[in-house]
């Protein structure tokens, strides 16, 4: 027998069918927002370490430059973003009134090259200096000379007062 008054109401298994798919439409909707703010922050993770990795020093060359004790005596490193060397003194020798501490690059040849001046009794300084300042230097070493250093052309005039090897950073 047929029955000819049909119910109102759906069958229950409509109603679950129903209910199911509100809950995976709502699931994928939570699943989506939640992938999409993942990615947003992941992205600004990366932005942030991008500015960062701008920001810090990129420190290619190193050298700790020792006196005749071996005891250090100066800390130079060479910032290629930055085109500078800097210089930290590690003691308390300083170059008197009539007198500089200029600094030399000795390269493989022999030949002494003037990087400059220590014009400042700080414990740190800059000297300008490129990525090729340092490229082909074994050695830096510091002399005391006459107020001002020798011409570029010319080398030390007195003897090393500190002197050490370069080492270029692996990055």
């Amino acid at each position: 027998m047929i029955d000819a008054n049909p119910s109102p109401h759906p069958p229950c298994h409509a109603m679950r069918w129903r209910v199911a798919t509100s809950v995976c439409l709502l699931l994928i909707a939570i699943g989506t927002a939640t992938g999409l703010s993942m990615y947003e922050q992941l992205m600004a993770q990366i932005r942030h370490l991008q500015t960062k990795l701008k920001t810090t020093a990129q420190i290619r060359y190193i050298a700790v430059l020792q006196d005749a004790q071996q005891a250090p005596a100066l800390l130079v490193t060479l910032d290629a973003q930055d085109a500078a060397l800097q210089i930290q003194r590690l003691n308390s020798v300083a170059a008197g009134p009539e007198d500089s501490l200029q600094l030399w690059a000795l390269t493989a040849n022999g030949q002494p090259r003037s990087l400059g001046v220590l014009e400042s009794a700080g414990k740190t300084l800059r000297l300008a200096a490129d990525d090729k300042t340092l490229a082909d230097v074994g050695e830096l070493a510091i002399s005391v000379e006459n107020k001002g250093g020798v011409e570029p052309d010319r080398g030390p005039r007195l003897p090393y007062l500190f002197k050490g090897a370069v080492v270029q950073k692996a990055l």
